[in-house]
């Protein structure tokens, strides 16, 4: 599939099919998010791959899934067959940043005008919503209103932050969110050349 095909037919998918996703496909989509941009080549992006429906369902507990479900969609964290759950560190950039190769003439690590630990995951997620779709899934990504609840179910340690969960599986009818009514930005307020 051609990239341009894969973005445009990529979108957050709210229900999946009562169908499992082999583990090697999962394998494959994390290898490409191996190779998102990192900072210093820091890596400091991490995945969790939760399969188990009691574990799916209490994490969907805290994306407070019933409340999507009021609104009328589907269960479609719980029910989707796979979870990823994407989480950086910010203390390893830190740390990474205070190596030889980093520090400035003083020694001193660098004053981050951007926090690129987000940055980078968000590249690193974006690249599994895409792959999701090149191997013919697709995929939605919701956020936990509880990490601390999030954080304890899945033993995350504490220096490390999870920003989402991103529910993976085949495609069933699903409700599209009443949020795309809005339409896209006018170009003029989008894109900006030479300034703003």
């Amino acid at each position: 599939m051609e990239l341009k095909d894969t973005v445009l037919k990529r979108r957050m998918v709210r229900n999946f099919a009562d169908k499992p996703v082999s583990p090697e496909i999962i394998e494959r989509i994390l290898e490409l998010t191996r190779h998102a941009p990192s900072a210093g080549f820091t890596q400091g992006q991490s995945f969790i791959v939760v399969t188990q429906p009691e574990m799916r369902k209490a994490i969907a507990d805290t994306c407070e899934e019933s409340e999507y479900v009021k609104s009328g969609f589907d269960p479609f964290i719980s029910k989707a067959p796979v979870l990823l759950i994407p989480c950086t560190s910010e203390l390893a950039y830190h740390r990474r940043y205070q190596e030889a190769d980093k520090v400035d003439d003083k020694g001193n690590e660098i004053v981050w005008p951007v926090p690129y630990w987000f940055m980078d995951i968000g590249c690193a997620v974006m690249i599994a919503l895409l792959a999701s779709i090149d191997e013919g899934l697709v995929s939605a990504l919701v956020g936990s209103k509880d990490l601390k609840a999030l954080r304890t179910l899945l033993s995350i340690p504490e220096e490390v932050t999870p920003v989402g969960v991103i529910a993976v599986g085949y495609r069933a009818p699903d409700r599209p969110s009443p949020s795309l009514k809005r339409g896209r930005k006018a170009d003029q307020d989008y894109i900006h050349h030479e300034k703003w």
